[in-house]
C-alpha cells in the first residue's frame, strides 16, 4: 500500500483529533460506529446493540442514554459535529434527525425521554 492512501484517514483523524479537542463535547466514538461521535453527556447501552453487515453492506443499530439532558442537546451535538466528519443533512421528522454519507444512511431518534434514551441506527443504501 503506498502512503497516498493513508492520506485520507490521517485527515480524518486530524480532523477528529481537532474537533473533538477544541470544544471538548465528544467521550469517544461509539461502539460498532467508530465513525460516529458519542457525547460526553451520553452513554451507550451495549445490551441493545444490533449489527450485521457484509462487504457490501451493513446494518447497525445502538442506544444511548443520559441523565438529565434533552434531545435538543443531541441534536445540536451531531448537527455541530457529523457535516464535520462528512456527513450531510437530509432532514427532520418528528423525532428523528437524518444524515447520509457514502451511500449510508445515519437515524438519531429520540426513544424516550425519562431517561433520555436515543436510537442510533445506520444503514447502507444500496
Amino acid at each position: 500500500m503506498t502512503k497516498n492512501k493513508f492520506i485520507p484517514f490521517f485527515i480524518f483523524l486530524a480532523s477528529a483529533l481537532f474537533l473533538f479537542g477544541q470544544n471538548g463535547n465528544a467521550a469517544g466514538f461509539i461502539d460498532g460506529l467508530e465513525d460516529i461521535p458519542l457525547p460526553e453527556y451520553m452513554q451507550q447501552t451495549s445490551h441493545d446493540d444490533l449489527s450485521f453487515g457484509n462487504e457490501e453492506s451493513r446494518f447497525v443499530e445502538t442506544y444511548l442514554t443520559g441523565k438529565n439532558e434533552n434531545f435538543e442537546e443531541v441534536e445540536k451535538f451531531y448537527m455541530d459535529t457529523l457535516p464535520q466528519l462528512g456527513w450531510q443533512f437530509e432532514g427532520k421528522q418528528g423525532n428523528t434527525i437524518s444524515f447520509y454519507r457514502d451511500g449510508e444512511r445515519l437515524d438519531i431518534a429520540r426513544e424516550k425521554t425519562s431517561p433520555l434514551t436515543v436510537r442510533i441506527t445506520l444503514k447502507s443504501q444500496n
